[in-house]
């Protein structure tokens, strides 16, 4: 049994028993994000029922318990699988169990007797894969919380051009290689679990999906998700990517608007408009949008962007010609162009020109509190 790592703010006695089932079978670690004194008799429970118990003096968020779980992990549990479950009862232990299974017949389908499984190169030499446990919602779910992951799962999709039925999920299976990797990945609070899924696909990191039972127990109340902050960040690539597109778009549009005006030749009012915004595009997006992920250098990030800017010119040229040709006005031809390209550019950019170095990082080491 991999080990079960359990972030934890403010829990009942629903994290008890799901302690209490789940040590006899493996290793618990319980993350206590700064949950206070008043809580301290639950986490006290934890541990007599055989689970280590890690604390946050003050609340930091979910992002940053698991990762000080994943740290913990890596110090304690070398080379141990890890399954992640939330703490308010809607991961069942067989479910823990089923994604723990998913997760060992995935490394026993990669690992061959002989290549190498040790240290940083098992990651390079076969394709890692996280286990998602995830939820049909169906039957009686909140509806803030079928919206949450209808919206996520679009986001997902038009992020990656990836489709992840259960983007909000806490029930997921981690193979002890990629420990390193999962602290890398930026974010403190709920933001952190889709900001990994987002970063998957660029590390060259399969997902895989095993269907869990959807469990809301009194209407999701003890959920600490917060729908406006905790949305906010969750889409924040996206939307800093959408203002960088909104800007570029009203320089890209008056200029175009103003040069084929003064020159009556499309082709070079589009040519020159697209260079001048795309530079300030390519400006914003840098050091904005994708600054987490400056691990390529300047001109090797420069020449991709400009790459894809001209492969977009051609497309963006195309499609304006063949609507504007087609009776319809410059401007609402550029509003239907741009908006059909824009999730392609936001693809590519966070896949191929910012994607960040695949090395692995050295392992991060725990540093007991």
């Amino acid at each position: 049994m991999p080990l079960v790592l359990i972030p934890a703010y403010e829990p009942d006695d629903r994290l008890v028993a799901l302690v209490r089932e789940l040590t006899p079978r493996g290793p618990v670690l319980v993350v206590d994000d700064g949950s206070g004194p008043g809580y301290a008799g639950v986490f006290a429970a934890c541990a007599a029922a055989g689970a280590v118990v890690a604390s946050h003096p003050h609340n930091r968020g979910k992002g940053a318990a698991l990762r000080t779980g994943f740290a913990r992990a890596a110090h304690d549990w070398p080379g141990l699988d890890i399954v992640t479950a939330d703490a308010d009862g809607q991961h069942t232990p067989a479910d823990i169990s089923r994604v723990a299974e998913a997760l060992g017949g995935v490394r026993g389908a990669q690992t061959a007797p002989d290549r190498p499984q040790a240290g940083q190169l098992a990651l390079l030499e076969r394709r890692a894969t996280v286990v998602l446990g995830v939820r049909a919602f169906a039957g009686s779910v909140p509806l803030r919380s079928r919206a949450g992951n209808a919206l996520t799962r679009r986001a997902f999709r038009l992020a990656t051009g990836r489709d992840v039925s259960d983007t909000q999920t806490g029930l997921r299976g981690f193979p002890s290689e990629l420990v390193p990797w999962l602290l890398s990945v930026p974010g403190d609070r709920f933001e952190y679990e889709f900001r990994m899924l987002l970063a998957a696909p660029t590390a060259g990191i399969a997902l895989e999906e095993v269907p869990i039972r959807t469990v809301y127990l009194d209407g999701n109340a003890s959920s600490h998700f917060r729908p406006l902050a905790d949305s906010a960040r969750i889409y924040a690539p996206l939307l800093r990517f959408a203002a960088s597109a909104v800007v570029a778009f009203v320089v890209d549009t008056g200029l175009l608007l103003v040069l084929q005006a003064l020159t009556g030749w499309l082709l070079l009012s589009v040519t020159l408009a697209r260079v001048a915004s795309a530079g300030m595009n390519f400006a914003i997006n840098r050091s904005l949008v994708f600054g987490a992920r400056r691990t390529v250098p300047l001109r090797t990030a420069a020449l991709r962007y400009f790459g894809l800017a001209a492969l977009l010119l051609a497309a963006s040229f195309g499609m304006l010609t063949a609507l504007t040709d087609a009776g319809i006005a410059t401007l609402p031809a550029k509003l239907m162009t741009d908006l059909t390209l824009f999730a392609v550019s936001f693809s590519v950019q966070r896949a191929v020109v910012f994607a960040p170095d695949r090395r692995i990082e050295p392992a991060h080491t725990y540093a007991r509190e």
